[in-house]
């Protein structure tokens, strides 16, 4: 964290060597667009850079050839305090927005590749959930709500968290007071993101900051 502001990084591991490439290709796509990165570049011109390489991929798995698709309903994002998805996005295909990166913000640059259509939706069950950053005073009815959100305030305050966590935090027999607060807004449900069935998915991302003579990756370490 980095006054207030997470450091929002993640990889792809497979155990078999099979599916090497599809990780090689959206490694190499989150490094162009950390390297595209930079203060007044236009997010629109990081997606562009981003799908050209990603797409430039073609791998066999199992005898079958797929071209690698950059999954072009995900995005990167800026990062403020307390808040891990803030007000901008980073496409990681062409004709995203023309706004332009500026000094001391930080940005999450990461990227998804995809042998199936490129396009994901939420699909199983919900087990993250994140408070509503925009969302102001909520009356609720329900005293479990109430005592839910406390939970939720103290604990986790603006940052994402699963239901494990609130068991932890000693919350029992929560459910229809969580259900709840989504259903008012309070809280946001983050499912699980899906291609089509029988398809591969990789990710990789990392937290850059732009300071005035410099860029910084600071998720960056000796093994990723």
């Amino acid at each position: 964290m980095v006054s207030g502001r997470i450091i929002d990084c993640a990889f792809t591991l497979a155990f078999n060597p099979k599916y090497d490439k599809l990780i090689e290709a959206v490694r190499d796509a989150t490094n162009t667009g950390i390297k595209a990165a930079g203060i007044d570049v236009q997010l629109c011109d990081i997606g562009a850079a981003i799908q050209e390489v990603m797409e430039s991929y073609e791998v066999e798995i199992d005898g079958k050839v797929y071209q690698v698709k950059s999954i072009r309903n995900l995005n990167g994002h800026s990062i403020s305090p307390y808040r891990i998805h803030a007000g901008k996005t980073v496409p990681i295909v062409k004709g995203g927005e023309a706004t332009v990166m500026e000094e001391n913000e930080f940005y999450a640059i990461e990227t998804f590749g995809s042998t199936g259509r490129g396009q994901v939706h939420d699909d199983m069950e919900v087990s993250h959930y994140m408070k509503n950053f925009e969302t102001g005073y909520v009356p609720l009815r329900l005293q479990s709500s109430k005592t839910l959100l406390g939970v939720i305030n103290k604990n986790f305050g603006t940052l994402a968290f699963c239901r494990r966590w609130l068991d932890r935090a000693g919350c029992t027999k929560y459910q229809m007071a969580l259900k709840d607060l989504c259903d008012k807004g309070v809280v946001d449900q983050y499912p699980p993101l899906c291609d089509v069935k029988g398809s591969y998915t990789a990710q990789f991302e990392h937290t850059i900051m732009l300071r005035p003579t410099c860029k910084e990756v600071v998720s960056r370490g000796d093994d990723y």
